[in-house]
């Protein structure tokens, strides 16, 4: 099977999410699960994304999800994989590294 490159988007906030208090910070979770997945997956490409839920970029679906996670009042950070959510609050490596494995992606 083809591998291609999946993006894994991370919308989250500078301050944290009122339920996620003694949680790492949306940043934290950013820098923490790109170097899990590039230690379980070596080699294989794959996007990480960070989105501010405050500071949206231009891109619409990012924006549109952004503000989903507002108006639904999700925990964040928010994991999302081709527009599955994957982890809300305190993302699991297990539940994620799954969803990449659908894609092609193999533990090495």
């Amino acid at each position: 099977m083809e591998l291609t490159e999946v993006e894994i988007v991370l919308y989250g906030a500078e301050q944290l999410c009122p339920s996620c208090v003694n949680l790492p910070s949306s940043k934290e979770t950013y820098e923490w699960l790109e170097a899990a997945i590039a230690r379980k997956f070596p080699g294989q490409p794959f996007k990480m994304s960070y989105v501010d839920i405050h500071q949206p970029p231009e891109d619409r679906v990012k924006a549109d999800f952004a503000q989903r996670v507002i108006d639904e009042d999700m925990f964040y950070p928010v994991v999302v994989i081709k527009e599955k959510v994957v982890g809300e609050g305190n993302p699991r490596l297990k539940t994620i590294f799954a969803e990449l494995e659908k894609y092609g992606y193999r533990a090495r």
